[in-house]
């Protein structure tokens, strides 16, 4: 007779843990493992703007599939289709081809994608900042912009490059504001011909604060930090369209500028379209178990999930912190289903929120205690540094945090990334993770 075969999709969060799990609650003779994914890495995207922000290298927050994982076979590949009934899935191996394979037990944890409205320009000109490459990009990006500006001739155009534009006030775009804004004005000093008040960061959000997550009163300090450094902060507007040079929000006004960063909140990839099951806001839905159907178990951001710690009965949020944890209960309750131990339900509460603003600046909630300031910086970084599933990665991001104490970090433009790799059609084009 032959093992069964569970199948993990995506490398995120939930995928990662699910299939480190799995390694510990079955034995080799239980089950045979495959996790597949686009990416032979787990990116902790928590620190992706201290990526964009040039505080970290790209590589110290992309954790290693065979680093943390000993039993499972990892396939590098993009699944195209999920048969339910046949209990096959659509692999799609770069320009190798595809191929079907069958499993017994399936995890999806496809992650999310930028989410994108019909606004004219956001599909062809906006950056985004979900994946390793689009960080690395923006931070080419930005400081190409200072470079761009610096050799401008004329006055409208050097504005207009030194301009920028972030959409979203959530955790993604208030975070990555506030630190790429903080490395431009630190290397202003190398560029003497460039005015400081020409220096221009708009932050726009349809909401009527930023930081919604963690209530008023941090929303409130995180806004008067910002605003502090220069930022602009337009509440209770969006962009209605933009060009590669121009950008027009809702309330009419037009801001030249070359830099768009769109950061409005994720959907699930167009993987979990295909199920054709029911929804939530894009987000299939699940029982207390994480299960999807039969032998079929759903995670992290693509998952809806009842929340019953909420009042307004919602679903539990599309975060890293619930993705991992969420991944530990499927792999416990796949597990369970091939007699391995007992089926749970996933019951989490938050352990806290934390937002990095740069510098000292930073505001967390740990265990619902409202912290500003250095505490709240030191909150920030012990949190993420034991969230980093890897010794290795924990070591080196914190040798980072250290010399950037003492020293600038370097600001140069690497030129790898592809603006096409970086779009946002290309999150879309492969498995997401979460």
């Amino acid at each position: 007779m032959t093992r069964p075969r569970v199948v993990v999709v995506g490398s995120g969060f939930a995928g990662t843990f699910a299939a480190r799990t799995l390694e510990r609650a079955l034995g080799p003779e239980d089950a045979d493992l495959l996790l597949i994914s686009a990416t032979d890495h787990l990116c902790y995207s928590p620190l992706l703007p201290e990526v964009a922000a040039g505080r970290l290298d790209p590589r110290r927050i992309a954790v290693p599939l065979h680093a943390v994982l000993h039993r499972t076979r990892t396939m590098q590949a993009v699944v195209d289709g999920v048969d339910l009934e046949a209990r096959t899935l659509t692999v799609r191996h770069g320009d190798a081809g595809s191929e079907h394979l069958a499993w017994d037990r399936l995890v999806l944890t496809v992650g999310s994608v930028t989410r994108t409205f019909p606004t004219p320009g956001v599909a062809e000109h906006a950056l985004g900042l979900k994946t390793l490459a689009e960080a690395q990009y923006l931070h080419d990006h930005v400081l190409r912009q200072l470079e761009l500006a610096d050799a401008a001739t004329d006055e409208d155009e050097r504005r207009a490059r030194m301009t920028f534009v972030v959409v979203g006030a959530g955790y993604a775009g208030t975070e990555t504001a506030a630190q790429v804004q903080r490395m431009t004005v630190r290397q202003l000093d190398r560029f003497p011909r460039l005015p400081a008040a020409e220096l221009r960061w708009v932050l726009v959000d349809s909401a009527e604060r930023v930081l919604p997550e963690l209530g008023p009163r941090l929303g409130r300090a995180a806004l008067r930090v910002i605003r502090s450094r220069g930022m602009e902060v337009r509440l209770g507007t969006t962009i209605a369209r933009m060009t590669g040079d121009r950008v027009t929000l809702t309330d009419g006004t037009v801001l030249p500028a070359h830099t768009v960063l769109w950061t409005v909140g994720v959907t699930p990839p167009p993987l979990v379209e295909q199920l054709g099951l029911p929804v939530t806001r894009g987000r299939v839905r699940v029982d207390e178990q994480l299960r999807l159907v039969e032998g079929v178990w759903v995670a992290g951001d693509a998952a809806a999930a009842r929340d019953p710690f909420s009042s307004a009965g919602t679903d539990y949020p599309p975060t890293a912190q619930h993705a991992q944890r969420q991944g530990v209960v499927i792999g416990r309750n796949v597990a369970a289903s091939l007699g391995r131990g007992r089926a749970r339900r996933y019951r989490h509460r938050d352990l806290g929120l934390v937002a990095d603003l740069g510098g000292t600046a930073a505001v967390a909630r740990p265990v619902r205690i409202p912290l500003t300031g250095l505490p709240a910086k030191l909150v920030t970084k012990g949190y993420h540094l034991m969230a980093l599933p890897a010794a290795a990665n924990r070591l080196r991001v914190g040798s980072d945090w250290a010399v950037n104490l003492v020293s600038r970090p370097i600001a140069a433009q690497l030129g790898l990334v592809d603006r096409r790799a970086a779009s946002l059609t290309a999150e879309r084009l492969g498995v997401a993770e979460g």
